[in-house]
C-alpha cells in the first residue's frame, strides 16, 4: 500500500494538523504493510492555475506550467491513498493547497459529465481504487458547523462517498505542552482509526471520541483567551489588547482546567508565586467556578513558590513536580493536600500536576489484607493452641488466595503465605521441647515469626519500591504514584519504622514468654501497632508537606 501524505499547513511540520495525520499513518501502517511518502507543500513552488486549459486542449493533460505539481500529480497518481492534511483557514484550506487543488485540473477530461448533479468532468485516469483521507483541526470547540465549504469543494472532486474525514476541534490546544495528556490521548485515538479505517471503516465508538471536544467549551475558550497573551477586555488602566505579562497568562490557562466538582464545601484558595518573575497571582476555587486574583489577595489555603520557567517545564511534563520538589526547585506551603489530589482540582493529568504521570501499567488493586491475615492467624491462632491453631492457619492461608484472587498480588502477599504455612508446619511437626534448645519450642517459634515479620519489611526498604508503598498507592494517583520519589521516600521510612517495631516485638515476646508478665504480651502486641497505625496516618500528611515546605 502506497501513502501519500499531503501537509497543505503553511506551519509545515510543526503543523498541529500534522501530527494527527502522522498517527493516522501510523495506525494503517500498524495493520498494513505500507510505503509512506510526504509532500510539504509550503515548500513546494507551485504556481497558481493561469485558467488557459492548455492542459485540456493539448490532449495530453499535460500543464503549460513548469513547476513542482508535475511530480505532485505523478505522486498523486501512483499513491493507493491520499491523506489530505490541513488546518482550518477562514473556513476552507490554506491558500497554497488551494493552488494545488486547482492544478489537478490536467487530472480530468474536458467533457461534460451526464450523471452528475451540478455538471462535472470524468477522470482522465482510473481512480476506482483510490482512497482518499481528509484530515483537519480547527480553533474552535466544535467542527461542527466549520467545514461547510470544505465538504462542499471535497464533495465535487472526490465524491460524497468518497473520503473519509478527521475533523478535530479545538486543535490549537495541540501546541501547548501543557496539555499533551489530553492531546497525547486524541492522538491515540486517531492512531486506533487509522488501524480500524484500514480493516473496513471506522468504528462508531472511535468516531465519537473524535468528535468529542478535549476540553468543554467554556473551558476551552477561557484557555484559548488566556493563550494570546493580551487583554480581552479595556479597563480603566489598560486597554484591549494590551500585552500580558507570561505569569498571568499562564495562571489564567491554569485556573481554566479548575474541576467545580472536586469542590468541598469551602473555598480555596492557590497562591501561585513566580520568584523569577517577581509576580504573585492567585486562584479562588469555588462552588461555580474560579477567580484569577492579581490584587487585594486573600489568606492562601496552598502557596506555591516557583520560578515560572520550572513550572512550566513540570506542566509540560520535561521534568517530573516529585524530581523538581526533590532538588527544591519549588516550595509549598499551607495545606499540602491539594498537591497530592491536583488532578482532582484541575483535572489536567501530567499537564499540570506536579507529580510525574508516566504511564506505568494498572492492574488490580492491592490489599494489605492479603499480607496481614496469615500472620495475624498464625500469632493467635499458634498461641491459644499450637494444633489447632496451625491448621486453622493453613486453611486460611489457603482460603485468602480465593477470597483475593481478583485483588492485585504482590511478592510479599505470596511471601507471607508461605511464611504463616511453615511456622505452621514448624508448630505440627516439632516437638514441644527439644534437648538443643534452652526454652520451649512454641517460646521460640512465635518470637522468630515476629523477627521474620519485622525483617521483610526492613529488608523491603533496600529495594526500590519499599512494601508499604505497594498497599498505599492507590490513594496517591495509583502505579503513578511508584514513580514519585517523595511518596517512595515517606513510605520507606514508614517501612522501617514498622520493620524495626516487629523485631523489637520479637524481642520482648521471647523474654517476656514463660514469666509472670506473659498475660500482658497480648495486650502490648496489640496496642503498639495500633499506636503505629495512628502515627502513620499522621506522618503520611506531615512529612511530604514538611519536605515541600524547606
Amino acid at each position: 500500500m502506497k501513502i501519500l501524505l499531503i501537509n497543505g499547513s503553511p506551519k509545515g511540520t510543526k503543523s498541529n494538523t500534522y501530527r494527527l495525520s502522522k498517527a493516522f499513518m501510523e495506525g494503517i501502517s500498524a495493520t498494513a504493510p505500507a510505503e509512506c511518502e510526504e509532500l510539504t507543500v509550503r515548500d513546494l513552488e507551485i504556481k497558481p492555475c493561469l485558467g488557459c486549459f492548455g492542459c485540456w486542449k493539448n490532449g495530453e493533460g499535460a500543464c503549460v506550467i513548469q513547476d513542482d505539481m508535475k511530480g505532485v500529480l505523478k505522486k498523486m497518481l501512483g499513491a493507493d491513498v491520499i491523506i489530505w492534511s490541513f488546518g482550518l483557514y477562514f473556513f476552507n484550506v490554506p491558500g497554497k493547497l488551494k493552488t494545488l487543488i486547482d492544478r489537478q485540473l490536467p487530472l480530468s477530461l474536458p467533457f461534460m459529465e451526464q450523471d452528475s448533479e451540478s455538471g462535472g468532468h470524468p477522470s482522465r485516469y482510473d481512480m476506482s481504487g483510490k482512497h482518499h483521507v481528509v484530515i483537519s483541526t480547527c480553533g474552535f470547540f466544535t467542527a461542527q458547523g466549520n467545514y461547510q465549504s470544505v465538504n462542499a469543494m471535497f464533495d465535487h472532486f472526490l465524491g460524497k462517498d468518497g473520503y473519509e474525514t478527521i475533523y478535530c476541534p479545538e486543535g490549537e490546544l495541540f501546541r501547548v505542552p501543557e496539555l499533551h495528556t489530553q492531546t497525547d490521548a486524541y492522538l491515540a485515538v486517531v492512531r486506533q482509526a487509522g488501524e480500524e479505517w484500514t480493516n473496513g471503516g471506522i468504528a462508531p465508538a472511535t468516531r465519537e471520541k473524535l468528535n468529542t471536544p478535549l476540553f468543554p467549551r467554556d473551558v476551552f475558550e477561557q484557555m484559548a483567551d488566556a493563550s494570546w497573551g493580551i487583554e480581552k477586555n479595556a479597563g480603566s488602566d489598560k486597554t484591549a489588547g494590551a500585552k500580558t505579562d507570561p505569569a498571568l497568562s499562564f495562571t489564567r490557562q491554569m485556573a481554566a482546567l479548575y474541576n467545580k466538582s472536586s469542590y468541598t464545601g469551602k473555598d480555596k484558595v492557590l497562591e501561585m508565586d513566580y520568584t523569577d518573575e517577581g509576580k504573585r497571582y492567585q486562584i479562588l476555587m469555588q462552588k461555580d467556578g474560579y477567580e484569577v486574583i492579581t490584587d487585594n489577595f486573600r489568606p492562601f489555603t496552598t502557596k506555591i513558590e516557583t520560578p515560572l520557567t520550572v513550572w512550566r517545564d513540570i506542566a509540560a511534563g520535561k521534568i517530573s513536580g516529585s524530581e523538581a520538589m526533590g532538588k527544591r526547585m519549588y516550595r509549598v506551603e499551607g495545606d499540602f493536600e491539594m498537591m497530592l489530589h491536583w488532578d482532582n482540582y484541575f483535572g489536567s493529568g501530567e499537564a499540570s500536576a506536579p507529580a510525574n504521570k508516566a504511564a506505568v501499567t494498572s492492574g488490580k488493586g492491592t490489599s494489605m489484607l492479603q499480607l496481614l491475615i496469615p500472620w495475624i492467624a498464625l500469632w493467635v491462632g499458634v498461641a491459644i493452641d499450637r494444633t489447632v491453631g496451625a491448621f486453622v492457619t493453613i486453611g486460611i492461608c489457603a482460603l485468602v488466595q480465593i477470597l483475593f484472587a481478583r485483588h492485585r498480588k504482590t511478592a510479599y502477599d505470596a511471601l507471607s503465605s508461605a511464611a504463616a504455612i511453615g511456622f505452621s508446619l514448624a508448630a505440627l511437626l516439632l516437638p514441644e521441647k527439644m534437648d538443643i534448645l534452652p526454652v520451649g519450642t512454641l517460646r521460640l517459634l512465635l518470637p522468630a515469626s515476629y523477627l521474620a515479620f519485622g525483617l521483610m519489611w526492613c529488608v523491603s526498604c533496600l529495594r526500590r519500591i519499599p512494601l508499604t508503598a505497594w498497599y498505599s498507592m492507590k490513594d496517591y494517583n495509583g502505579d503513578s504514584a511508584l514513580l514519585n520519589p517523595l511518596f517512595l521516600r515517606t513510605n520507606r521510612i514508614l517501612c522501617m519504622a514498622w520493620g524495626v517495631l516487629y523485631v523489637l516485638t520479637a524481642v520482648w515476646t521471647y523474654f517476656l514468654m514463660g514469666t509472670e508478665l506473659s498475660s500482658y504480651i497480648a495486650i502490648v502486641n496489640n496496642i503498639v501497632p495500633i499506636a503505629m497505625g495512628v502515627f502513620t496516618k499522621w506522618f503520611q500528611s506531615w512529612y511530604p508537606a514538611h519536605f515541600a515546605a524547606k
